[in-house]
């Protein structure tokens, strides 16, 4: 029976197989890696995955879907709602260890055509456990994936380039247009790739994620209507120049400000 993509799950099935041969080159799967794929829908990534792999889990909100899905040999399924996933605990189960520190322990690799309605989301919830992953490659809206890798001073530099910037090194590594899917989204996608820095700096990330949004509410004011006011409220003695907007501000200088706040 065909299956009738959902507008509320956000589903557009990749139906280009240049392009999904394109995206598997780009992730280089090898057989034994562990990896997640979120949102296989029709398997038209999974397939060629799990053929390279040996074995995929991969993660599936959709009813409809899961069946299928589990009916398939080589796949393990999550059913579940990606944003309450545990990451870490599916990294223990997947690897058997959870990494401390140490470079040499095994991580995930993360990849999806991600639903672009939630898809903010789902990186900030992978953020949160971004210790047990070695690399994601999503398909996103373009637009988003401009805001990701976006450098300052530039109009898509914003509070998703800051927010993520400090933690993943990150590259647009394919443009994907509409035509590519069924049925066929009314915006341009791509793929990106988001590899975690191995020695990203210590820094409080409720604070960090604090400063940044109160800096980028009104980025067409100079920040010290905004985060000089948050600053002040803070007791804050140090030096900022904040005769700037927030999108001059390098994502290297927010750092060191939260670094300074934690101090």
């Amino acid at each position: 029976m065909k299956h009738i993509p959902r507008k509320r799950f956000g589903q557009h099935f990749l139906a280009d197989a240049g392009v999904i041969d394109s995206i598997v080159r780009a992730i280089d799967p090898h057989a034994g890696e562990p990896m997640v794929e979120i949102g296989p829908g029709l398997t038209a990534l999974t397939q060629p995955l799990v053929e390279r792999l040996g074995r995929l889990t991969v993660i599936e909100i959709d009813q409809d879907l899961i069946p299928r899905l589990r009916a398939h040999p080589q796949l393990d399924v999550v059913a579940s709602d990606v944003l309450k996933v545990d990451f870490t605990a599916l990294s223990q189960r997947l690897c058997g260890v959870l990494p401390e520190g140490g470079s040499t322990a095994p991580r995930m690799r993360v990849v999806g055509n991600l639903p672009y309605n939630i898809s903010s989301p789902i990186l900030f919830h992978l953020l949160d456990h971004v210790a047990v992953i070695r690399d994601q490659h999503f398909m996103l809206q373009k637009e988003v994936i401009d805001r990701m890798v976006a450098a300052p001073a530039t109009a898509d530099y914003g509070r998703l380039s800051v927010m993520l910037q400090w933690r993943y090194a990150m590259e647009n590594v394919l443009f994907v247009p509409p035509e590519c899917f069924d049925p066929p989204p009314k915006v341009d996608s791509a793929v990106v790739r988001m590899v975690p820095l191995a020695a990203p700096p210590a820094i409080d990330f409720r604070t960090y994620g604090e400063l940044v949004q109160t800096a980028f509410s009104q980025r067409r004011k100079i920040l010290r209507n905004t985060l000089g006011r948050w600053l002040e409220q803070r007791g804050f003695g140090g030096q900022f120049d904040l005769q700037r907007r927030a999108e001059e501000v390098p994502v290297a200088e927010y750092v060191a400000l939260a670094q300074a706040l934690q101090a």
